[in-house]
């Protein structure tokens, strides 16, 4: 076995459930919504729920802001499977849409400049210490953890003001 394949043995597995919603695009409120499920080396499993409520934002923006936070907190490499009801972010990696844009420098300054490209970024940062497969999941469709974290999203969207986060776009 060679010492990649041990590392990738050793490395903890987890599962990560995002979504994120906002009302009145893009000038309403917005939040997203993150379950993090893995077992401990005994066994037992353990979740882990995170949720922020923004003042202004857009639908794309939360779905990435859930999939940075639920990374950014995982303080080792670990295998993931992330499922969102995303398909912009499932595909950006599944389909390699990101490697197109970061070839083209993101399209800046054109007509087609990606959005969001602060966010692409930062989540480009807090996925490379990990395995990740991206999974598209319907949202609204049932699914048990994305209508939780679909439940988190929107309540945070609905936090009172004062509790609300600025979204420096």
């Amino acid at each position: 076995m060679s010492s990649q394949d041990s590392s990738l043995k050793n490395m903890a597995s987890i599962e990560i459930y995002t979504d994120g919603s906002a009302k009145g695009n893009p000038n309403g409120p917005g939040g997203y919504g993150v379950l993090l499920r893995y077992k401990d080396p005994d066994g037992r499993v353990h979740e882990r729920h995170l949720s922020a409520g923004y003042r202004r934002t857009t639908n794309n923006r939360m779905e990435l802001m859930a999939a940075i936070a639920s990374l950014e907190c995982l303080n080792r490499p670990c295998r993931v499977k992330l499922y969102s009801d995303s398909s912009y972010l499932s595909n950006a990696f599944n389909k390699h849409w990101i490697d197109g844009w970061i070839k083209a420098d993101w399209r800046r300054g054109s007509k087609n400049e990606v959005k969001n490209i602060d966010l692409w970024e930062r989540l480009l940062r807090a996925a490379a210490p990990h395995q990740i497969e991206w999974i598209w999941v319907k949202g609204h469709a049932g699914h048990p953890e994305n209508e939780f974290c679909d439940k988190l999203a929107t309540d945070a969207a609905g936090w009172p003001a004062e509790k609300l986060l600025d979204d420096k776009q």
